[in-house]
C-alpha cells in the first residue's frame, strides 16, 4: 500500500514500525457542541484506512483523543452555570451517537485531556531541563527556535513565519501583553483565569496548551513513534507543526512515521462558517439524509481533495447507494439452480473486481475509484447473475458486494421501514409519556424516530410528521 505523506509530499510504500501491527493517531474534535459536517469527514476517511488496515491482516491500535478542556467548553459552562466537566461529557455522548450513526467504529482508545494533565505537565519539565521551553509568570513557552526542523511538515521557513509575526508582536511589546522570548515560541501551559478549571503544577495553577495533548496522549497509547498520524488538513499548520516539535525535542525521536491529511469541505463552494450561515451540524444533516448516504458521500471523492458538499451531489450519493442496496436485494431474491459446483468464469470476474478494488484502495486510499469499481461489479452481477446461476456463485457474488462495502463502513443490509401505524403508535406514546413528564422517554422515542428518517413537528395542531 502506498501513502501520500503529507512530510514528503511523495507517496511512500507504508511499512509499519512494527510487523503485522500499526498504530494510528487521529486528533478529535474539541467537545463543546454536537459535531459539525466538516468534522465527519476525517472521521470517516481514517475510519476507512482502519477498516482496509484491518481487511489485510494487521492489528490496528487507533487512538482518537477528546480536546474536553478549551476555551469554549469553558465559555459554554459559564453561560450554562455548569462545571465545564458537564458540558465535555455531554457532547463526548453526543458525538459518539453521531460516529455511531456515521458507522465508524470506536477508537480502540478514545484518550480525553484532562484524565491526561500529569503526563503533560512531566513532558513540560523534560522540555524545560532540555533547553526547549522556559517559564515566564506562570506561562511556560516552547523555544520554537531551539528546535533545527521546525517547519518540515508545512514546509514552512521559520524566518518567514517571524516577519509575518513581528508587526503584531511589535503591539503586543509595547502593550506589555507578551513576554515571549520570541513571537514563534508557543504555549505549553498557561495560568489559570477566573472562573477556569486548573491543575497544579510547578509554574502555579493552570492548564495545558492545545497542542501539547497529542504529543502525550499518542505517546501514552501508541508509543515514541507513531506509525501514521492524521486529521484535516487545517491542522498541518500550527497543530500539527508543533506537536512534532515538542516531540522530538522531549523524545529524541521521530515523532510519525506517515502524516495523513484530508481536504477542505466546503458548502456550495463556500468555506462553511456561522457567519455565512452555512454552517451545519452533523445532527441536522441527519434530518435530511440517512448518515450513510453522507458517509457514501465523503468517500465519493479521494480524501486529500477539496469537497463541495451541495444538495445536488449528496442526492447523487444517495441515488449511487440505492443501486448498490437494489443488486443486493435483487441478487439475495433470486431463487438459483439448485446445481452442484459453480460458475467458474463468473466466479474468476469476482475475483477480479476484488483485486481492482484493492489496487485503488492501496492507492493513497483511493475510495473514489474503489466505489466505482462497486459500480461496475453491480452492473456485471445485474446483467450475468440470475436464477440459472448456481447458488454457491450467487452466494460469492453477494458476500463480494458485502465485503467490499463492509471496508468502506457502507451498510448493505436495509433497515426495516416503519409502517404509517407504527409511526402514529410510537408518536402516541410520546405524547403520553410527555403528559407523565417523562420528558427522557419522550425524547427517546423521538430519537428513535429521527434515526429512522421520521422527522416530527410540534404543531398548534398537533404533531405532524413525515420521511426525510
Amino acid at each position: 500500500m502506498k501513502i501520500f505523506n503529507t512530510l514528503t509530499r511523495t507517496k511512500e510504500e507504508f511499512v509499519p514500525i512494527n510487523e503485522g501491527k500499526v498504530g494510528i493517531y487521529v486528533c478529535g474534535p474539541t467537545v463543546y457542541d454536537y459535531i459539525h459536517i466538516g468534522n465527519a469527514r476525517p472521521m470517516i476517511v481514517f475510519d476507512t484506512l482502519r477498516r482496509y488496515l484491518t481487511y489485510k491482516g494487521y492489528d490496528v491500535n487507533y487512538v482518537s483523543n477528546f480536546t474536553d478542556v478549551d476555551d469554549k467548553i469553558i465559555k459554554r459552562a459559564n453561560e450554562e452555570g455548569v462545571d465545564s466537566k458537564v458540558i465535555s461529557e455531554r457532547f463526548i455522548a453526543e458525538t459518539k451517537k453521531d460516529m455511531a450513526a456515521m458507522n465508524v467504529q470506536e477508537a480502540t482508545t478514545h484518550p480525553k485531556a484532562t484524565e491526561e494533565i500529569p503526563d503533560m505537565i512531566e513532558m513540560i519539565k523534560t522540555l524545560i531541563e532540555k533547553g526547549h521551553a522556559y517559564e515566564v509568570n506562570g506561562t511556560v513557552y516552547f523555544r520554537t527556535r531551539s528546535f533545527a526542523d521546525y517547519g518540515k511538515l508545512s514546509h514552512k521557513n521559520i524566518d518567514d513565519l517571524e516577519s509575518g509575526h513581528r508587526a503584531e508582536n511589535h503591539q503586543l511589546k509595547v502593550s506589555g501583553q507578551d513576554e515571549k522570548e520570541d513571537p514563534l515560541d508557543f504555549v505549553l501551559w498557561k495560568p489559570k483565569k477566573e472562573g477556569e478549571p486548573f491543575w497544579e503544577s510547578p509554574w502555579g495553577e493552570g492548564r495545558p496548551g492545545w497542542h501539547l495533548e497529542c504529543s502525550v496522549m499518542s505517546k501514552k497509547y501508541i508509543g515514541d513513534i507513531i506509525d501514521i498520524h492524521a486529521g484535516g488538513e487545517d491542522l498541518i499548520f500550527p497543530h500539527h507543526e508543533n506537536e512534532i516539535a515538542q516531540s522530538e525535542a522531549a523524545n529524541d525521536k521521530e515523532f510519525a512515521r506517515y502524516w495523513m491529511h484530508n481536504g477542505f469541505l466546503k458548502i456550495n463552494n463556500e468555506k462553511m462558517s456561522k457567519s455565512l450561515g452555512n454552517f451545519f451540524t452533523v445532527r441536522e444533516i441527519a434530518d435530511k439524509y440517512p448518515l450513510q448516504v453522507i458517509r457514501f458521500f465523503m468517500l465519493s471523492a479521494h480524501y486529500r481533495s477539496p469537497l463541495n458538499f451541495s444538495a445536488d451531489l449528496v442526492e447523487a450519493s444517495k441515488n449511487g447507494l440505492e443501486r448498490i442496496l437494489t443488486a443486493v436485494d435483487k441478487l439475495k431474491s433470486l431463487v438459483p439452480a439448485d446445481v452442484e459446483g459453480s460458475d467458474v468464469s463468473v466466479e474468476a470476474e469476482l475475483d477480479g473486481y476484488t483485486k481492482r478494488f484493492e489496487a485503488a484502495m492501496d492507492d493513497d486510499l483511493n475510495t473514489a475509484d474503489a466505489i466505482s469499481v462497486i459500480f461496475e461489479l453491480v452492473k456485471y452481477t445485474n446483467i450475468n447473475i440470475s436464477n440459472d446461476t448456481p447458488k454457491k456463485t450467487v452466494d460469492l457474488a453477494i458476500r463480494t458486494i458485502e465485503k467490499l462495502c463492509d471496508i468502506l463502513g457502507i451498510i448493505t443490509e436495509r433497515e426495516e421501514e416503519l409502517l404509517d401505524s407504527d409511526i402514529e403508535a410510537l408518536i402516541n406514546e410520546r405524547q403520553e409519556a410527555r403528559k407523565a413528564k417523562n420528558f427522557a422517554r419522550a425524547d427517546e422515542i423521538r430519537n428513535m424516530l429521527s434515526d429512522k428518517g421520521i422527522i416530527l413537528e410540534d404543531t398548534r395542531e398537533g404533531v405532524k410528521w413525515k420521511r426525510a
